[in-house]
C-alpha cells in the first residue's frame, strides 16, 4: 500500500501553509457562478463538481467546462450506484475529457439504496478500467473521520484499502476527501490511524462560512458530530442559533495540531453551505490576515 505513497516533504506549520493548494466544492447548477471565483481563488484551484439527483449529464460537463474556461481544475464527481449502465459512464467520461480535458476525478458509491445500474459502489467503478481508458491519472475517494451513519468502520476502513490498492494496481494517483467535521479531534486520530496503511494526501473537508442552523442541518444529513461540547469549541451554541460561523478556528487548530510524522499530507477542502462567493471572499479574507500569497 504504502508504494502508493505521494507523500511531501512538508506539513503545514502555518495556517497560510494549510491553506495553500485547497479545493473547494460546486454544484453542477453553479456553472454560472464560477466565475466569482476569478481574483477571490488561486488560479488551477481543483474545483469539485458534485454528482447529484436532478441534474443531468449535460449540465455537469458543462459546469467541469466553465471551471477549466476560468482558470481552475475540474474534478467532476462520479456516483456510482447512480450509473444507469457502463456505457454511460464511458459516455460522460468521454466528453468530461473531450470538452473539458478533465483528467482527474472524484469517486463516490453514492446514497441510494439499490444501485441504477451494474456499479454497486465507488470500487466497481475503478476496477471497471473505465477510468483508466480515458485518460484519467487521478482519483479521488472518500474519507470519514467521524465514521458513517449506515456503514461500520470495518467496512469503511476494509474499502478505503481496497479502492488505494486497485487505484495503485491501475497506476493511477489516488488521494481521499474526507466528509466535513467540527472538531479537530476525530480527525487528527483519523490521520493518525490511516498513515499506518497509506501516505496518500487527504484533503480535510471544512464548512465554508454558513448560518448555523445551515450548518446543523447538513451535519445532520451527513452524521456529523453536533455535541454542545464540540460546538462550544466551534464557537457556536446549540441554544443559539441566529447568526453564522466559519471554520477559522477548526482551521488554527488542525494547524497548530498536525505533525508532519504523523498526519502526513493534508490540506483543506471547502464545502460552501453559505454559497460558494461567501466562501471564497472568507478564504481570501482568512488567508490575507495570515499572510497567504
Amino acid at each position: 500500500m504504502r508504494d502508493n505513497a505521494i507523500m511531501q516533504p512538508e506539513c503545514p506549520s502555518h495556517a497560510s501553509d494549510l491553506l495553500r493548494d485547497f479545493s473547494i466544492e460546486i454544484t453542477a447548477r453553479d456553472h454560472d457562478k464560477v466565475s466569482l471565483l476569478r481574483g477571490r481563488i488561486p488560479d488551477r484551484t481543483p474545483v469539485s463538481i458534485t454528482f447529484l439527483p436532478g441534474e443531468d449529464f449535460d449540465s455537469r460537463v458543462l459546469a467541469a467546462c466553465r471551471v477549466r474556461e476560468a482558470g481552475f481544475t475540474p474534478v467532476p464527481h462520479i456516483s456510482a450506484r447512480r450509473l444507469g449502465s457502463a456505457n454511460e459512464l464511458d459516455s460522460f467520461l468521454a466528453a468530461l475529457t473531450d470538452k473539458a480535458s478533465v483528467d482527474r476525478v472524484f469517486v463516490v458509491a453514492g446514497d441510494i439504496a439499490e444501485p441504477a445500474g451494474p456499479f454497486h459502489d465507488a470500487l466497481a467503478v475503478i476496477r471497471s478500467g473505465a477510468l483508466a481508458r480515458h485518460g484519467i491519472v487521478e482519483v479521488g475517494i472518500a474519507g470519514y473521520p467521524e465514521g458513517h451513519p449506515e456503514i461500520s468502520r470495518a467496512a469503511l476502513d476494509r474499502a478505503l484499502v481496497d479502492k488505494l490498492e486497485a487505484l495503485q494496481m491501475a497506476g493511477q494517483r489516488g488521494w481521499i476527501a474526507t466528509q466535513f467535521s467540527f472538531d479537530a479531534d476525530p480527525v487528527l486520530r483519523w490521520l493518525e490511524a490511516l498513515r499506518m496503511h497509506t501516505a496518500v494526501p487527504v484533503r480535510i473537508g471544512v464548512a465554508g462560512p454558513a448560518s448555523i442552523r445551515a450548518l446543523l442541518r447538513f451535519a445532520s444529513r451527513c452524521g456529523v458530530g453536533v455535541s454542545a461540547k464540540v460546538m462550544a469549541k466551534y464557537g457556536l451554541s446549540l441554544t443559539q442559533l441566529l447568526g453564522s460561523a466559519g471554520p477559522g478556528g477548526l482551521i488554527e487548530e488542525l494547524t497548530e495540531r498536525l505533525k508532519p510524522g504523523v498526519h502526513g499530507d493534508v490540506r483543506l477542502h471547502f464545502y460552501p453551505f453559505g454559497g460558494l462567493e461567501k466562501t471564497a471572499e472568507w478564504i481570501a479574507d482568512f488567508g490575507g490576515k495570515q499572510g497567504t500569497p
